[in-house]
């Protein structure tokens, strides 16, 4: 996988915003390299930007990460990104692919095999999103940076 971080300009001290973009390409890694990329933009954003990040938000933002690009891999041909951004007290794990079919969240099943993915993601997850894009659909996931059991 190709990451390509476009963190630079209007994100230094002072603007609020925290964020940063990568190019998802396919291959072995791919998902694992996600998962880091995800890790190292939280990491980046505590020490350098003094942002709670629990370690349960560290956690579960590497298995959205997890979900969501395996679902790009597997169903959606082409060109895909992921960007994470830093708003409020949130962590928003953003993964835009090439295809315009809108997955749906399947009622739980414990006896299917597989297509878990989306229904763990709406469990662990603050909120979930998907939108429709003229050039393919887009899935927002927000995650709850500071632990709420440590409150």
């Amino acid at each position: 996988m190709e990451s390509r971080s476009d963190d630079e300009g209007g994100t230094g001290p002072g603007t609020g915003l925290i964020e940063a973009g990568y190019a998802l390409a396919g291959g072995d890694g791919c998902i694992a390299q996600a998962r880091r990329d995800a890790a190292d933009f939280l990491a980046r954003a505590r020490d350098e930007r003094g942002v709670d990040v629990s370690a349960r938000a560290m956690d579960l933002t590497r298995l959205v990460v997890s979900e969501l690009v395996t679902n790009v891999r597997k169903y959606a041909p082409g060109p895909a990104l992921m960007r994470l951004r830093v708003t409020g007290a949130m962590v928003e794990v953003v993964v835009q692919d090439s295809d315009r079919t809108v997955p749906a969240v399947e009622a739980a099943d414990p006896g299917r095999i597989g297509r878990h993915g989306l229904e763990i993601v709406q469990a662990v997850a603050h909120d979930l999103v998907v939108e429709r894009q003229p050039d393919g659909k887009r899935v927002i996931a927000r995650i709850v940076l500071a632990d709420p059991a440590a409150r």
